[in-house]
């Protein structure tokens, strides 16, 4: 991220802070559900496989955009599978930047070509190495790190949901992304357990010996986009839920943190890092608060 940037991301962000604004501030948007992979652990994949066009999607952005959001993520399926005529997910960053959105991101399968440099952060699925990755997202991961390898920018982050199959990879997993020049960190969630998936949850002693082995890698110098202050609410889920001010929304219908709000019990077991981290943000936890612009200015500062 330019300095310019994080300085009015951050200015903005302290400014709701200040007036304590209970509305969101990070908005993700639904281009579709149409996904070219099956994951093991997705549960959202397919299910109507419409592409929205154009207007409805400007429509959601404009509607986030006035509501105060100037956090835009664009999720599928897979994002890059979006197009309407002759446009492009490419067009719909540019008009994020347009509209005024201060940071704009994409979150992925990698599985198409990560060349898009218009987007401040695009965050990537890698679940493990090989043998786990694939096993999880079917044969992928050599063309996820090719793309990644291609990407000529430097703004993704992968990320992985870590679950009952790769928990013993995380090390393995950091290894791998290090070794890549164009990934600026790597950031962690744990598996929520939606209906049908709840074989791959982690139960609390694991995810505490996870978050413990995730400090060793910080204390290595290993560049993480999570919060070490944040993880004890995390792992006993003590943080406030749902994140008000996140928001999600799909051709036209919204959901408060995320669409797991409308299962009850769902929020008590998110295994979800950055809702919590920005609830504890927003509950004044001044450490977290501290680690945040710490860890941010570290991690996405060019």
């Amino acid at each position: 991220m330019r300095a310019s940037s994080l300085v009015k991301l951050s200015y903005w962000g302290l400014r709701a802070l200040l007036f304590r604004r209970d509305s969101p501030l990070v908005g993700s948007v639904i281009l579709t559900d149409r996904c070219n992979l099956s994951c093991r652990h997705c549960t959202v994949n397919n299910i109507t496989s419409v592409i929205y066009p154009y207007a409805q999607i400007r429509k959601d952005m404009q509607a986030l955009y006035s509501d105060g959001v100037r956090v835009i993520f664009f999720y599928g399926g897979e994002p890059f599978l979006w197009h309407d005529g002759a446009m492009s997910l490419q067009d719909l960053v540019k008009e994020a930047r347009k509209m005024g959105f201060l940071f704009v991101n994409i979150v992925t399968n990698g599985t198409f070509s990560l060349t898009l440099p218009e987007a401040d952060l695009i965050l990537v699925s890698l679940d493990g190495p090989q043998a786990i990755h694939d096993r999880i997202r079917g044969d992928s991961f050599d063309t996820v790190l090719a793309n990644i390898s291609k990407s000529g920018s430097r703004n993704i982050c992968v990320y992985m949901s870590i679950n009952q199959i790769n928990k013993n990879d995380i090390e393995s997993t950091c290894e791998i992304v290090a070794a890549l020049p164009t990934v600026r960190a790597i950031s962690f969630n744990f598996h929520t357990p939606y209906a049908g998936v709840e074989d791959l949850q982690l139960n609390r002693a694991e995810k505490q010996l996870c978050v413990n082995r995730i400090e060793d890698l910080m204390d290595q110098g290993y560049s993480i986009l999570n919060l070490r202050s944040a993880f004890p609410y995390i792992v006993d889920n003590s943080f406030r839920t749902p994140c008000n001010q996140c928001v999600i929304i799909e051709n036209g219908e919204r959901w408060l943190c995320g669409r797991c709000v409308d299962v009850p019990g769902l929020c008590a077991q998110c295994g979800f890092f950055f809702p919590a981290e920005l609830s504890l943000v927003f509950d004044f936890h001044i450490p977290v608060m501290i680690d945040m612009l710490r860890t941010y200015a570290k991690c996405l500062w060019e």
